[in-house]
């Protein structure tokens, strides 16, 4: 395997530097994601009892202990539930576009490194076949010892570049299914919590 990565020539490279960087942004987004998967609208259902039996106050100090996308919601719908239902409402609107905003945070990058990993790889062929056409220039002949050598140095950088892509892009699909999953999680914890602000404002 090291040796087809060196046989491949110079554009390996910033083929593997691009992997790296792609790398660097999935483990960033998966060890933030894993931290807010600690709660889940359970944590809403028991701020609801809380609410019921113990008042506004118990569960923001139940909130403020925790961390994650929901307990931000609640914690900032909570903090606004003494000025009415609608305050709390806006105040989960507000903070849940900035929470999806958190979630979402850099996949943009990663998107770049998978789009870029294969054009990166096309290129370097290109440039190997270049090559190769001037190998067979420069021995001028066409046998297939001479064509094959170069055509298949040619081909690794684009076969390297489509495995980079493929692995990213399996990490970027579960990213995204856990930014998905996170967003379910905070649309119903923040009808839950909204019902109960509303219940013991009455």
């Amino acid at each position: 395997m090291v040796q087809l990565f060196f046989d491949g020539g110079g554009f390996m490279w910033p083929i593997l530097v691009i992997f790296i960087i792609g790398l660097i942004f999935v483990l960033e987004r998966l060890i933030h994601l894993i931290k807010g998967l600690g709660l889940n609208e359970n944590f809403a259902a028991s701020l609801s009892e809380t609410i019921k039996n113990n008042g506004i106050e118990n569960a923001i100090s139940d909130c403020e202990n925790k961390t994650g996308p929901v307990a931000n919601l609640c914690l900032s719908a909570l903090e606004r539930a003494d000025r009415g239902p609608s305050e709390s409402q806006a105040a989960l609107e507000n903070v849940g576009s900035v929470e999806m905003a958190s979630l979402e945070k850099n996949m943009t990058w990663i998107s770049l490194c998978i789009a870029t990993a294969p054009m990166m790889g096309f290129l370097g062929t290109v440039w190997g076949m270049i090559q190769a056409f001037n190998d067979i220039k420069a021995a001028n002949d066409i046998s297939p010892a001479v064509v094959a050598g170069g055509i298949s140095v040619a081909l690794l950088t684009t076969a390297f570049g489509l495995v980079v892509a493929i692995v990213l892009q399996l990490f970027q699909n579960t990213c995204l299914y856990i930014i998905d999953n996170q967003i379910v999680t905070m649309q119903k914890s923040a009808t839950t919590l909204l019902n109960a602000i509303k219940d013991n404002s009455k």
